[in-house]
């Protein structure tokens, strides 16, 4: 951990709403002008799309079923330690890009003056010097092995894990929304994460600082059968401090209206003021951060 080159981490499954979290911490580097590196999940994967459908075939051939994103065979866990450790000690590390679209290829395309596909890596490169802290958002932030630890050089970290089962009608919707991918499609890929996920994501919400944990008021019993997602409005969050020594909860609740305390390190907030309580309670970690840096 580090107080002049500080890093934050995102860690959540895909679907479960990092992306909510990213965007509120934007809007506090930008109120604040922070100048964040920004370093994504997705770009420390070890296999680019093609290697890895060719990976998972022959793992299938294998009578191993249950290869995937989440696992050590598909990631750099090492690089992940390594980044983090590198920008705490020296404010500087090397960073590359997961292509995700054709339009994120062409600007990227452009920017590098390379000729990739969607599935592809850009090049390592070095970040642009003079950031204020390392900004990571992705699958693995908080991951320990019996070999790496990312997680004990991380100064922030936030998880954002929705119950299972909104989890996974999140993810059903969106592959088919954004992937085309049919329902049946989604359901295999859960089923062959199940073991990475328990082994490898799950544990990383008992290292988190914060967790934002969305959870329905309507049924979602079975996940796999339901025509739409909750809604903000359907749902609360509860948001759990794994050390809760001085946090102001009394200024949480009233700042955020409608919240209430569900235990001692843990309060509620309605589904809808999500992005605006991640933005109070982390708005005053930040400036304290950079305080504290600059000392």
């Amino acid at each position: 951990m580090s107080r002049k080159h500080p890093v934050i981490a995102v860690t959540g499954s895909s679907g479960a709403g990092t992306t909510t979290a990213k965007r509120a911490f934007e809007n506090i580097f930008r109120r604040e002008h922070i100048n964040a590196a920004v370093i994504e999940g997705d770009s420390l994967h070890s296999l680019d799309r093609l290697e890895f459908r060719a990976a998972m075939a022959e793992a299938g051939k294998a009578g191993n079923h249950s290869f995937s994103h989440f696992g050590p065979e598909a990631n750099h866990f090492d690089k992940i330690a390594e980044t983090f450790k590198s920008y705490g000690e020296t404010g500087s590390c090397k960073r590359r890009y997961y292509i995700h679209s054709d339009a994120e290829a062409k600007e990227l395309n452009a920017r590098l003056s390379t000729s990739l596909n969607p599935g592809q890596f850009t090049p390592w490169e070095d970040i642009a010097a003079g950031s204020d802290l390392l900004f990571y958002e992705g699958l693995h932030g908080m991951v320990k092995t019996d070999s790496v630890d990312a997680a004990k050089h991380v100064d922030l970290s936030i998880g954002v894990v929705p119950i299972v089962n909104l989890e996974w009608i999140q993810k059903i919707h969106r592959d088919q929304a954004e992937r085309g991918y049919s329902a049946e499609a989604t359901v295999d890929t859960i089923l062959r994460r199940m073991p990475d996920y328990i082994n490898f994501i799950t544990p990383q919400f008992s290292r988190t600082d914060i967790n934002f944990q969305r959870v329905s008021t309507v049924d979602t019993s079975n996940p796999f059968i339901a025509r739409d997602i909750p809604t903000p409005d359907e749902s609360f969050v509860v948001i759990r401090f794994r050390d809760p020594k001085g946090v102001d909860f009394s200024y949480l609740l009233d700042m955020i209206q409608s919240s209430f305390m569900s235990r001692s390190n843990t309060i509620v907030v309605p589904g809808g003021k999500m992005s605006f309580a991640m933005e109070v309670i982390l708005a005053p970690i930040m400036h304290e951060m950079l305080q504290n840096r600059n000392k």
